[in-house]
């Protein structure tokens, strides 16, 4: 990397001499314009408007036109002013972390310690860290004086320049002044989404699919010449443009049916169920007598019906073995034909009531 700016940080009466390099950098593909009939490079020549000739860059100056009046500004003019003039990165106030909004960031830098004894740079790094503050800064780069940030990422200063609070544009749109009811199945619906995509930020795993198929198409061309069909090596997708989502509710229950499949169903209805129970907390004593008379009622109800089942049980095997016995009918009637056998020896009673008189009176 090389440096862009070479100066100072200076908090209180520290000094720390560091080297400003570019913290970031493009990667997309530099395109130029054509003509389209012979492929001839199209260029923007600095003309003069005035006498009609080409000016080279080290004879242009710049300027501010009110309408009716203009103002030239040369190199010299710029460098003159004090604040262009200076080499130092201002340390204006440490504030919290978290106070930084990031709508305000620009570019970043990287801050290298330019000293024999980077001491100082260290010193000013753990500060920071131990404290948890970044640092509100300015520092004239590139013509221009800017408000920027100083904080640690890796061991290392980073500056970033932000925006003045005055660039910033109020976000004022009418249709946020509508007063939008949410219901609890959507945000129910919205959190399920939101708990399927939770994950750690890794900014490594997501690429630029436009620049990659760019190169894709540029390497095609080189190899295959003009004749290249761009539509059948890409494909065309269709998009609706203009597209409206009517019904919210219904867009996120789609979303979640895509995202789980079948499950997301079912965690709806438990999301819908204990709505439901939240709603009904007020009843719950009625409902749990209510609930716990049912079971007792059932549980009769299934005593009952046990009880009921045995006694059949109970009456079969007699109903059955009457039924498959036939044989026993003829031992009944075996039974009635000795009948007279036993007349017959009530018969012979009488013959023992004279014997027993007849020996009275031999005595």
């Amino acid at each position: 990397m090389r440096a862009i700016w070479k100066g100072s940080i200076t908090f209180g009466l520290v000094n720390v001499p560091v080297k400003l390099y570019s913290a970031t950098e493009e990667h997309d593909l530099q395109l130029h314009q054509v003509h389209d009939a012979d492929g001839g490079r199209i260029r923007y020549e600095r003309k003069c408007e005035v006498c009609g000739k080409k000016i080279a860059y080290e004879h242009i100056d710049k300027a501010y036109d009110d309408g009716e009046q203009t103002v030239v500004l040369t190199g010299e003019d710029l460098e003159a002013l004090p604040a262009e003039r200076s080499r130092e990165i201002e340390v204006l106030e440490f504030v919290p972390n978290e106070q930084i909004d990031p709508i305000l960031f620009e570019r970043s830098y990287y801050l290298e310690p330019d000293s024999k004894s980077p001491k100082a740079y260290v010193l000013l790094r753990r500060v920071l860290e131990e404290t948890e503050r970044t640092a509100v800064v300015r520092i004239s780069l590139r013509q221009r004086t800017r408000l920027a940030t100083m904080r640690v990422r890796d061991d290392v200063l980073l500056v970033q320049t932000i925006r003045w609070s005055d660039e910033v544009r109020a976000a004022e749109f009418s249709a946020l002044d509508d007063d939008v009811t949410v219901g609890k199945r959507e945000m129910d619906l919205a959190r399920s989404i939101v708990r399927d995509l939770e994950a750690d930020f890794e900014p490594e795993q997501y690429v630029d699919e436009y620049q990659e198929q760019l190169r894709t198409l540029v390497e095609a061309k080189l190899e295959q010449g003009d004749a290249l069909n761009t539509a059948a090596t890409f494909g065309e997708t269709e998009e609706d443009e203009g597209a409206e989502v009517i019904d919210l509710l219904e867009a996120l229950q789609r979303s979640v049916e895509k995202r789980k499949g079948s499950s997301a169903k079912g965690d709806a209805d438990d999301a819908e169920d204990e709505a439901e129970e939240e709603d009904a907390a007020k009843d719950a004593p009625a409902k749990r007598t209510s609930r716990s008379t049912t079971a007792r009622s059932s549980a009769a109800k299934s005593t009952d019906a046990k009880a009921a089942a045995k006694k059949p049980a109970a009456k079969k095997p007699a109903a059955k073995s009457t039924a498959k016995s036939p044989a026993s009918k003829p031992a009944a009637k075996t039974t009635a034909a000795k009948k007279p056998a036993a007349k017959t020896t009530a018969a012979k009673k009488p013959a023992a009531k004279s014997t027993a008189a007849s020996k009275r009176k031999s005595a």
